[in-house]
């Protein structure tokens, strides 16, 4: 019985891991995105109500997906950081959205998000980015320091004349952020301050071009940086698979080359063999016909 349930065992990684199963899971979640995305127009009853027929079965597919790799990878499961993340979001579309729950109803939309478990080039991308997140927590640090002075300054410098703008330091820190988005920085916001306070250029030009132009340029550096080296890594690796599939190969050719040597010694001592007995045969053959 232990035979066949690893057998079973076996069959069911092997289909859980092919490309037919990957790709099936793929196409449940594009069809279910285009069904959510459906669901928030004005449908007549019949097709809402074959909309949600549909979507349960996609949601208990999507459960039935988890229970089998969780038969074939027990607890080897829950090491996989992207299993943890499925086993979450289809636990939350197995959740009923009523009362309390009702706002996981827009949370279903979170299953869309398992694309980047499913399609390998997609996750290659989210590693990556998680990979940018220390450096980018470094820059986020200086953004925010440069965010503070420059909404202290503004508020000091210009919140008595533009209050809408400068009031406080919540409303300069959401200006400067307007600012730094460069959305309609200039008529909405510089220039009316520019009409009373003709040298604030001298605080909006510098404030633009090291966040705009510099610091958030770094974002950038770091996630195409995280990129480059994920891509190094998997080169890196894929090198060194070669090189130990070239090693393997070369040993496996060296063994056989030995066998091969010992093969032919090995007929060669029983050609050689029968030469040295037949001289003596020939001597006994006249003895006995003599006697």
């Amino acid at each position: 019985m232990s035979g066949e349930k690893a057998g079973l065992q076996s069959r069911l990684e092997s289909f859980v891991e092919s490309a037919l199963f990957r790709n099936g899971i793929t196409a449940l979640i594009l069809v279910n995105a285009v069904l959510l995305g459906l669901e928030t127009y004005a449908l007549p009853a019949e097709l809402a109500g074959a909309f949600l027929i549909a979507d349960k079965v996609i949601v208990y597919t999507f459960a039935a997906e988890i229970l089998l790799k969780l038969f074939v990878y027990r607890l080897s499961f829950f090491r996989s950081g992207w299993n943890w993340f499925d086993l979450i979001v289809v636990t939350i579309s197995l959740i009923p959205a009523a009362g309390p729950f009702a706002v996981l109803r827009a949370l279903r939309v979170l299953r869309l998000f398992r694309l980047f478990s499913v399609v390998p080039e997609m996750r290659r991308v989210v590693v990556a980015l998680g990979k940018a997140i220390p450096g980018m927590g470094s820059i986020m640090m200086v953004l925010g320091l440069i965010f503070y002075v420059g909404a202290v300054m503004s508020s000091k410098l210009f919140g008595g004349t533009h209050p809408q703008f400068f009031g406080d330091l919540g409303a300069a820190a959401f200006t400067l952020f307007q600012v730094m988005t460069l959305e309609s920085w200039s008529m909405g916001v510089a220039r009316p301050v520019i009409a009373d306070h003709p040298l604030a250029w001298a605080f909006f030009v510098p404030f633009i071009v090291l966040t705009s132009f510099a610091v958030l340029n770094m974002f950038i550096a770091v996630i195409v940086d995280s990129l480059q080296a994920k891509h190094f890594d998997e080169e890196t690796e894929r090198q060194a698979k070669a090189t130990d599939e070239r090693a393997l190969l070369r040993e496996e050719v060296t063994a056989l080359r030995g066998e091969i040597a010992e093969l032919k010694t090995l007929m060669m001592s029983g050609q050689a063999q029968p030469a040295r007995t037949s001289p003596g045969k020939d001597r006994d053959m006249p003895q006995g016909s003599a006697g």
